[in-house]
């Protein structure tokens, strides 16, 4: 897993992986490219449309108050020049990323079911779906996920509320506070004693023996990854509302935490799709948790675990704890990706605590890790290297440091993260 780069500092990337020391790597397969042309970008536009048309149903279902936008969230610029924060940790009804891929897939399916029992016509009013005689419908069928926490959150939400059957899998890195909220939702929680992985065979499984099941695959859905994709429109439309212009001399940098992959990656892609060369992502994952990076580096085509280089997969980044990522994700960021910055659970808290005092935020552990990129990028003399070498010298790169979740953690829980932050003493650099 040696990694080099031209005009780069040679890393060790399997030593620093098997030590679990923080690092910044450089994707060497990743190549400049324009904006994307790829057959997926297709279903990209159809998810745009799909969300847009979405917003009649989404009043129906949750009358109470709520940003009329639904699946959008605030670009908020910083007191740092050129960074601004992209606050999906304040989403609207799930206060997470997750609502983008898993609201758009639990809709998109509702619209094909409703289309095959003739409920509802081709591009028709979504808010037919509300409706008595569709929540009915959906009652004879069953939505399941496997999920450590938020995306199974932002699915319960919806199935429930369109009246779906809905059972969630929950690893045991899952939250107790957000198997909870989904218990009081109606929604069926079955807890695994193992990890992720095992939590979304186990629902795989049981889906595939009921015909009436829909299995949402965080691993391997299409409709997720382009929900998620469809952000990137959204974020181009307020950058250029607050006067930036991402190009030559005004690069985007764009710092993700990650999990399996699905909403990182479908961020990503759907950036370089309008961006291309001018993008650059970079996610984040936990020392003992680097999945994608695990993946990435061994350039195998096969699946590699971060179990087979000795790591744990244990974190209290619990969004984060995968210890197998999407090939299907690994696939896409081949060449796309920028880098990989890995965490502390100690750099997690640290950077948790500085988000609330500097900027107001109250965000989960998982969030927090966004906080990372570009301090890997500016502390390690790999990063200073790579900014360095984007050849424009009025080059003012825009970093956007992605909150993907923490509206929804009650208050007993926040304080007591933020207690153990207090406690807390880490080095925020980056090798």
């Amino acid at each position: 897993m040696s990694e080099t780069r031209t005009g780069m500092h040679e890393l060790d990337t399997e030593a620093c992986l098997r030590s679990a020391t923080p690092f910044l790597w450089l994707n060497p397969e990743a190549t400049p490219q324009e904006p994307d042309d790829d057959p997926l970008c297709q279903d990209v536009d159809d998810a745009e449309h799909r969300l847009a048309r979405a917003g009649s149903l989404l009043s129906r279902l949750f009358p109470e108050p709520q940003d009329a936008r639904f699946c959008m969230s605030n670009l908020t610029a910083t007191h740092i020049e050129n960074t601004l924060i992209k606050c999906d940790h304040a989403m609207p009804l799930a206060g997470s990323i997750k609502a983008r891929g898993g609201f758009h897939e639990v809709i998109a399916l509702a619209e094909r079911l409703a289309l095959r029992a003739g409920l509802i016509t081709e591009s028709g009013d979504l808010a037919v779906l509300a409706r008595p005689d569709a929540r009915a419908f959906f009652a004879k069928h069953t939505i399941s996920v496997g999920s450590t926490g938020n995306l199974g959150l932002s699915i319960g939400i919806i199935a429930s509320a369109l009246g779906f059957r809905t059972v969630v899998h929950m690893s045991r890195d899952a939250k107790d506070w957000k198997k909870k909220r989904l218990r009081d939702r109606g929604v069926n929680v079955v807890e695994h004693d193992g990890d992720y992985g095992l939590a979304v065979d186990a629902g795989r499984k049981q889906a595939a023996a009921d015909p009436q099941a829909h299995f949402i695959d965080d691993e391997r859905s299409v409709d997720l990854l382009t929900g998620y994709a469809a952000a990137a429109r959204e974020i181009a439309e307020q950058l250029d509302q607050q006067g930036y212009s991402v190009g030559e001399d005004q690069p985007l940098f764009v710092h993700i935490p990650c999990g399996v992959g699905g909403a990182a990656g479908g961020i990503a892609f759907g950036l370089k799709r309008i961006f291309g060369r001018h993008v650059h992502c970079f996610f984040i994952e936990p020392v003992a948790s680097p999945c994608l990076l695990v993946q990435l580096a061994s350039r195998s085509q096969s699946p590699v675990s971060v179990y087979d280089i000795g790591l744990d997969n244990r974190t209290e980044a619990d969004g984060l704890a995968v210890a197998q990522a999407s090939m299907m994700v690994a696939s896409l960021m081949r060449t796309r990706l920028s880098g990989i910055c890995t965490v502390s659970d100690a750099q997690l808290f640290a950077l948790l605590l500085s988000s609330h005092r500097d900027f107001g935020l109250d965000i989960e552990p998982s969030a927090a890790a966004a906080f990372a990129g570009p301090l890997a990028l500016s502390s390690s003399p790999r990063g200073r290297a790579f900014t360095a070498n984007l050849g424009s010298v009025r080059c003012k790169p825009i970093h956007v440091i992605w909150t993907t979740g923490g509206a929804l953690v009650p208050d007993i829980e926040r304080q007591r993260s933020l207690e153990r932050a207090n406690g807390v003493a880490a080095e925020l650099a980056w090798r």
